[in-house]
């Protein structure tokens, strides 16, 4: 008997292009949008791999869509409100809706990070924030206007393939 079409592995759904944001040439991860290709419709679920210096998206935060990482293999830094904080393989983290925390996850290492991304699948009421990429958000229709401001520490979101950076177990805060 053949597998049915909703078993599938990873690579044969992984994208053959790093995503970026329309205008932007800043290549981001890797990613095989495993939910919708066997046929789930009410949650999204994504195999993310970053190259080193590469990160997932520009950091924002929503409104009205929860979204949880999980670190599958390497040590990312999870951008958090500005802050970096290493992670490694069984690491999970959450970002509950409307909470207004900003954050994006960064391969500052020379090694290959994957990662299981899940949330909701797009909602109509959902607003944006990208505390750190302004212009981009002026011109997108979903934009949120009145988010739960909240501090930003000083690290500006880039990624950074840094050779030689010893991990830090997690918990710890990898230094901005």
């Amino acid at each position: 008997m053949e597998r049915p079409a909703f078993i599938r592995h990873w690579t044969e759904l992984e994208n053959p292009e790093p995503s970026h944001y329309t205008g932007d040439t800043e290549l981001m991860a890797l990613g095989a949008p495993l939910a919708r290709a066997l046929g789930l419709t009410r949650i999204g679920i994504h195999h993310e791999r970053l190259a080193p210096g590469r990160r997932t998206s520009y950091p924002h935060a929503e409104s009205a869509e929860e979204e949880f990482v999980y670190v599958l293999e390497g040590t990312p830094d999870a951008w958090i409100d500005g802050h970096l904080h290493r992670l490694r393989p069984g690491d999970a983290v959450a970002f509950p809706a409307g909470t207004g925390i900003c954050h994006s996850f960064l391969n500052n290492t020379t090694g290959e990070v994957r990662l299981l991304v899940i949330g909701e699948t797009p909602k109509s009421e959902n607003r944006i924030r990208y505390p750190m990429n302004e212009a981009h958000e002026a011109t997108r229709k979903d934009r949120w206007t009145d988010w739960p401001k909240r501090p930003l520490g000083p690290h500006d979101g880039m990624a950074r393939a840094v050779p030689d950076v010893p991990d830090v177990p997690s918990g710890e805060a990898k230094a901005d």
